[in-house]
């Protein structure tokens, strides 16, 4: 079993930054792709940014220019960059590794990110 550990949300203005970081408890070198999603109230989970092993990130059309994923393999950790923040990036946060050897993937908890208008 892996565990993924969100972390680096808050509260901040529009128009300002956060960064978070998502620590997984093995390598993350096994895993297809890390990214992250979110989920707003009444909303579905929508993909916000990928990182596949080999380098290639894709990101949300909502998002793209504004956030950046990022990623430490030797620290097991993945991060978010979230610039010129939104209001309408309010939501919570999850982390996602994609293990295709185990044919499964793995979520974080979750951390909650407000953007105030």
């Amino acid at each position: 079993q892996v565990q993924l550990v969100e972390s680096g949300g808050g509260l901040v203005q529009a128009g300002g930054s956060l960064r978070l970081s998502c620590a997984a408890s093995r390598s993350i070198l096994r895993f297809n792709a890390m990214s992250w999603y979110r989920q707003a109230p009444g909303n579905q989970r929508e993909m916000v940014a990928t990182s596949i092993r080999g380098g290639r990130t894709n990101y949300a059309a909502s998002v793209k220019g504004r956030f950046t994923i990022s990623r430490d393999n030797a620290k097991n950790t993945v991060y978010l960059q979230m610039n010129s923040l939104k209001p309408e990036d309010t939501a919570v946060y999850y982390c996602n590794a994609d293990d295709v050897v185990a044919r499964t993937d793995y979520w974080g908890q979750g951390t909650q990110v407000t953007v105030s208008s």
